[in-house]
């Protein structure tokens, strides 16, 4: 008996050992770099808890993971799933087709013609024309493929910029990019009339949203991994240069789109409660590469919160619309003002509507 309970600590021990020597020194895929992340705002003033987003409408319940919204000309919903289907909604949510089939649908934008621009993170930039038939506009740049092409916008001179998240993973492993926390995206534009794409800028930290000024001379993009958003100059005396114009947001930003008038609308994909567990880690890539190796890390980090924001065009929080719990709506992606309602879509199911506030 001696001897047998003598192998059965051995074989433990061994284990213990293996499963130690795994922890430190397994390859993995990420290359974790240090950063130290700015103390968060406090859950106070024009961050405040709300639960505004619990009251919304739930449209196109029973379809996972709408990422963006665009409406056409005759109010018609159009949004990209996580299974690639693109579908066309009626405006009172009723009624649901599919529209077109992609692969990785992100940000959805109509162009002058009436054709829906998608940017898909794994065909690139795409065309789907009235008819639902769809043409690869771009995907590849200098040379290199474009990989994880997130969201869109188009200037009224008919040039699309594009984020393209992360030249090193895919979509599904959005979080590794976070995690390893290197400047592995870039922007990008293509013209259509010549058919040519070039890079904006390049070194972001998972360029996401993008959205032009009223004036068309800055370009916002957010860097979900540096919890800001930051404006490229198109034109002007500071062309080419890049400013702040949000920083330390209180979670990830996602997709931003702007109301015409006086508003953009940010959506975080998570908040502070994601950002706490993040915060911590940052500073230590060692640390990090440990945990990479335990399983179900991306679940566990990835706490489903739903929150909206509201920028004047100065930058300034105006609007605050938060579901703390994911209880309704966790894990938004995009917020788009229509006729007075805000359209949100999320990482979730279905779609959700609410009065702009």
């Amino acid at each position: 008996m001696k001897r047998i309970i003598r192998w059965i600590a051995i074989a433990l021990a061994l284990i213990i050992v293996a499963f130690i020597l795994y922890l430190l020194s397994w390859p993995v895929k990420i290359d974790p770099a240090a950063w130290t992340p700015p103390q968060a705002p406090p859950a106070s003033g024009v961050y405040a808890l709300n639960d505004h987003l619990t009251k919304m409408e739930k449209l196109l319940e029973g379809y996972f993971a709408p990422e963006s919204v665009a409406i056409d000309k005759d109010g018609m919903i159009y949004t990209g799933l996580f299974d690639g289907r693109i579908l066309r909604i009626s405006p009172d949510g009723k009624d649901v087709e599919v529209f077109a089939e992609a692969v990785e649908p992100l940000g959805v934008e109509f162009d002058a013609q009436g054709n829906l621009i998608i940017a898909d993170a794994t065909l690139g930039l795409i065309s789907v024309n009235k008819t639902g038939n769809i043409t690869v506009l771009t995907k590849e740049v200098d040379g290199t493929p474009i990989n994880l092409a997130n969201d869109l916008v188009i200037s009224s001179d008919g040039t699309f910029y594009f984020s393209a998240s992360s030249k090193k993973f895919t979509n599904i492993e959005s979080f590794a990019d976070t995690f390893e926390h290197r400047p592995n995206g870039r922007l990008l534009a293509f013209e259509p009339t010549t058919g040519k794409t070039r890079v904006v800028q390049d070194q972001l930290y998972f360029p996401n949203g993008v959205a032009l000024s009223p004036d068309e001379d800055c370009l916002l993009f957010a860097e979900t991994s540096l919890y800001r958003i930051s404006c490229y100059w198109l034109a002007g005396p500071k062309t080419g240069q890049v400013e702040v114009f949000i920083d330390n947001l209180p979670g990830f930003p996602d997709n931003i789109t702007f109301n015409g008038k006086d508003t953009y609308w940010v959506a975080l994909f998570s908040g502070p409660k994601a950002r706490a567990s993040l915060d911590s880690l940052l500073p230590n890539p060692f640390l990090r590469k440990v945990l990479w190796r335990l399983p179900g890390l991306l679940n566990a980090a990835s706490a489903g919160e739903g929150y909206i924001l509201g920028l004047d065009l100065k930058g300034n929080i105006i609007h605050n619309l938060q579901d703390p719990a994911g209880e309704v709506y966790p894990n938004t992606t995009s917020a788009l003002e229509y006729n007075g309602v805000l359209y949100i879509a999320g990482y979730t199911d279905g779609l959700g509507r609410i009065p702009v506030p």
